[in-house]
């Protein structure tokens, strides 16, 4: 029998969940789960920050797309999809840091193969703002090293 185990993505699923209002079956999401804690919304986001830092240079698009996630669903308390975060993170983004955003949004659209090479210092330059950004929203050190 499986032992008990900890699913920090419990509490973003069941803000989508209950975000998107529609059941397959059965009464609406919102007649049987309680909304989540706002709390429990923002270290459900802040703990996969390490992990995301792990996977920058083998999962370019998804990473940055992921934190532009986090920050915007920081931000505004909703969750968007990974193509409308990037486009609310661009509006707010220092020219310097649109490029690899830009890309990751394309490639996640289909309009452009993926490629990171020529951006490769953009990238990480791009990631240490974004992550200052979500340690100025969320007052956490989370995923910070220094």
């Amino acid at each position: 029998m499986p032992g008990a185990e900890s699913c920090p993505d419990l509490a973003v699923l069941i803000t989508m969940v209950l975000m998107g209002g529609s059941s397959v079956f059965g009464p609406a999401a919102g007649e049987v789960l309680e909304p989540v804690p706002r709390e429990d919304l923002r270290a459900a986001l802040l703990d996969g920050v390490p992990g995301l830092l792990g996977e920058v240079e083998t999962d370019t698009r998804n990473v940055l797309l992921t934190f532009a996630r986090i920050w915007s669903t920081l931000v505004t308390g909703r969750i968007w999809s990974k193509d409308e975060a990037a486009s609310w993170a661009l509006a707010r983004l220092p020219v310097e840091h649109r490029a690899v955003l830009v890309r990751a949004r394309s490639i996640y659209l289909g309009l452009e193969d993926e490629r990171w090479d020529d951006l490769q210092d953009a990238v990480w330059e791009h990631v240490g703002y974004v992550r200052r950004q979500i340690q100025a929203v969320s007052g956490s050190g989370v995923g910070y090293s220094g």
